[in-house]
């Protein structure tokens, strides 16, 4: 079974950026949809961003126009890019190709001053 393994997250000043990666461990070029979802602690998981094997995306209105979603099917990699963040960011983001029921262990991303 393919394993989903997220990197890229730290701690970041408000305003600035971050880039995750999802390494799959076999090809994700079968897989149609794949997404990024972030959950804090008290408040259930929520779909930040996904994307369709033919480059269709859609956002959560909380980051549209600041996170942009891709994929990269020949290096079975899924990016998050994230720009202008804010403190309400924060969490544990998780890379995810739902409908296979795959998840990753999750990166957490901390905006603070």
């Amino acid at each position: 079974q393919v394993q989903l393994v997220e990197s890229g997250g730290g701690l970041v000043q408000p305003g600035g950026s971050l880039r995750l990666s999802c390494a799959a461990s076999g090809s994700i070029s079968s897989i149609n949809v794949m997404g990024w979802f972030r959950q804090v602690p008290g408040n259930e998981r929520e779909r930040v961003a996904r994307i369709t094997n033919f480059g269709g995306t859609d956002y959560a209105d909380s980051v549209k126009g600041r996170f942009t979603i891709s994929r990269d099917n020949a290096r079975n990699t899924i990016y998050l890019q994230m720009n202008g963040l804010k403190p309400e960011d924060t969490g544990v983001y998780y890379c995810s190709a739902p409908i296979f029921g795959l998840w990753g262990q999750g990166t957490q991303v901390t905006v603070s001053p």
